[in-house]
């Protein structure tokens, strides 16, 4: 593995930290991008990489993103993520995430912990065994908690009604094509929440028989992992894993709008003017998915300081979303910068690196 100072996406993070622990096999990487606004908050990634630098990849890509996230959502909260290592079987035992959340403990509070990629409330409970730094543990009904799923759902299904409205001049959903990515915890989710609205739904996952079941549910129609980018949409709705919108990604879109949760989706920072030059919309990832951290962040604030929250605030605080990406959309017509680089600019500026 090629030290994390060389790679592309290294951005004067203050934390690098690799953990290795012989004795139960955990291989891991935690990095803090900016503890500015407060402690590093972002999710574990547990996944097999065929390449280990992709892991470093990930930490450092997913924490600048944390970053950026929190201080979108006006959380008093850093940018932090860290990533597993798995084996081809995707091994996790009670060993490993004892010794992962004495990692994060070791921290002292920089780091906080929640779920990701592979990861459950189940993990998180066990990591809480270990360290009190860690959110997305199970809530009692109306309480904060729990997974971060159907927040950040909401979150999207609002950041595409916004778009619709800015790009399609639309105050409804009825009859809108969306092409969504990923039928999952979130992906589904979104999925629901707009035939609900009556959206026509296009739906894949790399699990096809996910999508033809929520196909069959919804009354939405399912295709192949490879054809959904090439969809013919008003909306492409990308909810699974990143770095799709390279040059062949976004060379196969028939779509007016870049909606969706997944983070990183794009491959590189050029690619968001790749978009704008297309006359594609985009909606910046850590501004639309911020739902599952808003309502995990406030359960640690309040679990932190003792003090009761509720329900109502996680939705006030994710209805934010819709008005958060016009002011980008706003900033990106007038400027004539591309929505990506108006929204980073922003972010900065809130971490003190503007």
């Amino acid at each position: 593995m090629a030290a994390f100072w060389t790679e592309a996406d290294w951005d004067d993070h203050e934390l690098v930290q690799l953990v290795h622990d012989k004795a139960s096999g955990l291989t891991a990487i935690l990095a803090l991008h900016s503890t500015h606004l407060g402690p590093g908050a972002g999710g574990t990634r547990f996944w097999h990489y065929a390449d280990p630098q992709g892991a470093m990849r990930d930490a450092l890509r997913l924490s600048r993103g944390m970053s950026y996230k929190n201080a979108m959502a006006g959380l008093p909260m850093g940018g932090g993520k860290a990533v597993v290592l798995l084996d081809k079987d995707r091994t996790k035992t009670a060993a490993m995430l004892a010794a992962f959340g004495d990692a994060v403990n070791a921290l002292g509070g920089r780091y906080v912990t929640a779920e990701d990629v592979g990861a459950s409330e189940a993990d998180m409970v066990a990591i809480s065994k270990r360290t009190p730094h860690v959110c997305g543990l199970p809530a009692e009904e109306g309480q904060l908690g729990g997974d971060p799923g159907p927040f950040t759902a909401m979150g999207i299904f609002l950041g595409i009604k916004a778009a619709v409205a800015h790009k399609l001049g639309r105050q409804d959903l009825d009859g809108v094509r969306v092409a969504l990515q990923g039928c999952g915890s979130v992906g589904g989710g979104v999925a629901r929440l707009l035939a609900e609205e009556g959206a026509r739904l296009t739906l894949a996952d790399i699990t096809a028989a996910r999508a033809r079941a929520l196909a069959a549910e919804l009354g939405a129609e399912a295709v192949t992992a490879d054809e959904i980018m090439a969809t013919s949409c008003e909306v492409f709705s990308p909810n699974a894993l990143g770095a799709i919108l390279d040059e062949e990604g976004i060379g196969r879109l028939d779509c007016r709008i870049v909606a969706g949760g997944a983070n990183n989706q794009l491959a590189r920072r050029e690619h968001g003017t790749l978009l704008a030059e297309r006359g594609i919309l985009y909606a910046p990832d850590y501004v639309i998915n911020a739902g599952g951290i808003i309502n995990v962040s406030l359960e640690y604030l309040c679990r932190q300081h003792a003090e009761p929250c509720d329900l109502n605030e996680v939705r006030a605080r994710i209805e934010q979303i819709p008005e958060r990406l016009q002011s980008i959309w706003r900033e990106s017509d007038e400027s004539g910068l591309s929505a990506d680089v108006v929204a980073d600019r922003m972010a900065q500026r809130l971490i003190g690196r503007g």
